[in-house]
């Protein structure tokens, strides 16, 4: 069996594995990144968050839901729109990037090894792919092999009408009544999509409620839209089976049926720790295949250290990215702790929703004052402008110091213009910032001097 020697060995090829590997690569490790695609690049840009925002885009654009402010409700660039269409624009995405990430990590030297990867002890791996079987051994091990999508037997998936958020692009047909099994952020994302192609939703949940982790004034107005727009909620409902007939039909807890033309199942997802023979290196993961870390992303082993998806919370692409470098720079005596507290969210919803920093019931938890300022974007020249009549941003400040705590926005490019509050916040500035600050005009950013102002005038009345 050929043997091969690296400093570092990444196990996985997403978001948290480039940046790691890269990261070592130029502090002048030998790498080497372990992924059992033919195709680099990991769930995130095969099934995740690169094919779904574009696919996002590409509904945004054929449904004409844009321009409907302008065009009136029944205005679409195309009458009929296939799933043909939607693939047409995620294809070339996904190619370009993958190119991006093969060349960023040829550039770096890394070497890339397909196959599925096991422990033989806890610094050597044996790889079998399709050229055989070569055994690796790595001074320090990084495991970042992502997620799956959990599946419950009472679920019978099929990939075709009883489907997960991974099995999307091969669904045949644009379904014109769909069950989504979850309202979490992937559920919420995809049932929005289908929406604004004209089709209706019904989420349903097992908890009374959603989005816990978000300020719940904005999931209020994301509920409102949502529905206006067909979404049905069935909330604090469990699924206890699901049968596909003529229809798909979902049987709840409660004795109620709901029936529609295909389900997407959305709940939670499964590590792929679970597939490594952990027990080899003296790990474990928990049920849900998830890998316990230290602040600095090492494992129970001190030299293996673990980050991504498989690490749990936030599960974030861009948190990813942070994580798999500053667990290279630990590893090769840079240390730096990750700064968790200042994460910014974005929920690709219709319309977008982002936040960062602390919300409402985070502080009224804490016995923290506040103050609240807000800027509509239906007072804004440029949301005029691109139809967005429904958006807002958010800003939470101590009434005293008027120190920023927090920033909430929705409505459209919010993951974008978040980033200038995230920027006020890690500097720990006030909102007068954004009232002493000359912004362009017309922009969606205005809208923080809007709110700052609004916020100001509470104050001071």
């Amino acid at each position: 069996m050929e043997r091969r020697n690296y400093d570092l060995v990444v196990i996985g090829s997403g978001p948290a594995g480039q940046k790691g590997a890269i990261c070592a690569a130029k502090l002048g490790k030998k790498v080497c990144v372990i992924d059992h695609h033919d195709r680099i690049g990991g769930v995130s840009l095969h099934t995740g968050t690169i094919p779904s925002k574009t696919l996002r885009e590409a509904v945004l654009y054929l449904s004409g839901f844009r321009q409907r402010q302008f065009y009136g409700k029944h205005y679409r660039v195309k009458d009929q729109i296939s799933v043909a269409d939607l693939a047409k624009r995620v294809r070339p995405v996904l190619q370009h990037e993958v190119e991006v990430v093969r060349s960023q990590l040829q550039r770096n030297g890394i070497e890339i090894v397909h196959g599925l990867a096991n422990f033989v002890d806890a610094n050597t791996l044996d790889v079998e792919g399709s050229k055989g079987k070569i055994r690796v051994h790595g001074d320090r091990v990084l495991v970042a092999c992502g997620t799956r999508p959990a599946h419950p037997p009472e679920i019978p998936i099929d990939g075709q009408r009883v489907f997960n958020s991974d099995q999307l692009a091969k669904v045949a047909e644009i379904p014109r009544h769909l069950i989504v099994v979850g309202a979490g952020v992937i559920g919420l994302e995809y049932a929005c999509m289908l929406t604004a192609l004209g089709g209706e939703v019904t989420i349903i949940e097992g908890r009374k409620t959603f989005l816990d982790f978000v300020d719940q004034e904005l999931v209020e107005a994301l509920t409102y839209h949502m529905r206006r727009h067909g979404v049905t909620f069935r909330l604090g409902e469990k699924v206890v089976s699901v049968r596909a007939e003529d229809q798909v039909i979902a049987e709840l807890d409660s004795g109620k049926t709901v029936q529609a033309d295909a389900l997407l199942y959305s709940v939670g997802r499964q590590g792929n720790a679970d597939r490594l023979g952990l027990d080899a290196a003296g790990l474990t993961c928990d049920a849900r295949g998830r890998i316990a870390v230290n602040e600095f992303l090492q494992t129970a082993v001190p030299h293996i250290y673990a980050a991504g998806d498989v690490i749990g919370f936030p599960s974030l692409a861009s948190a990813s990215m942070e994580q798999g470098r500053l667990a290279s720079c630990h590893m090769f005596g840079m240390p730096s702790p990750l700064a968790m507290g200042l994460l910014p969210y974005g929920i690709y919803t219709i319309p977008e929703l982002s936040m960062v920093g602390k919300n409402e019931q985070e502080l009224t938890a804490g016995r923290i004052p506040y103050e609240v300022g807000i800027a509509r974007f239906e007072e804004l020249a440029k949301a005029q402008m691109i139809g967005d009549q429904i958006g807002v941003c958010k800003l939470l400040f101590d009434p005293k110091s008027l120190k920023l705590l927090g920033v909430h926005v929705l409505g459209d490019q919010a993951a974008e213009i978040i980033h200038i509050g995230q920027a006020v916040l890690s500097l720990g500035a006030t909102i007068e910032y954004f009232r002493d600050t000359v912004f362009n005009y017309p922009t969606l950013a205005e809208a923080y001097k809007v709110a700052a102002l609004d916020g100001l005038n509470k104050i001071r009345r």
